[in-house]
């Protein structure tokens, strides 16, 4: 899927994801949107494409409790007969309305980020 196609936003972003149905290794959040999100994993994964994962995603920029999302996997990338990477799709989580604080933060910042990178143009000239 294309970034074009995309109906939200995803941020880069790094974390922390537990999910031992999974994996007994912790995977590495590689960006998150709304609806969805991208785990690595470096170690073999036991991954059910028909089923739901809960998993436990620490932020980097969000201290506290992780949030607990229930999500579906989308499509996995394998390199050397091991799956590597893991797209997810987000469904309605007990954290839904954490990760939408959380999204909405980091939307801001971008914002932020971006007005920061714009040069005020004076309009009237001065002399020194």
């Amino acid at each position: 899927m294309t970034s074009e196609s995309r109906k939200d936003i995803r941020f880069d972003d790094f974390g922390r994801v537990e999910c031992p149905e999974l994996c007994v290794v912790g995977g590495i959040l590689e960006d998150v949107s709304l609806n969805g999100c991208r785990i690595q994993f470096n170690a073999p994964v036991s991954l059910n494409e028909e089923e739901d994962y809960e998993l436990k995603v620490r932020f980097s920029k969000n201290p506290g409790a992780p949030l607990t999302l229930i999500c579906h996997p989308q499509w996995q990338k394998v390199i050397d007969g091991q799956t590597n990477e893991i797209g997810f799709e987000i469904l309605h989580s007990p954290d839904s309305g954490r990760l939408h604080e959380y999204i909405s933060k980091l939307h801001s910042e971008q914002s932020e980020y971006n007005d920061q990178d714009i040069i005020p143009v004076e309009t009237e000239c001065q002399f020194v």
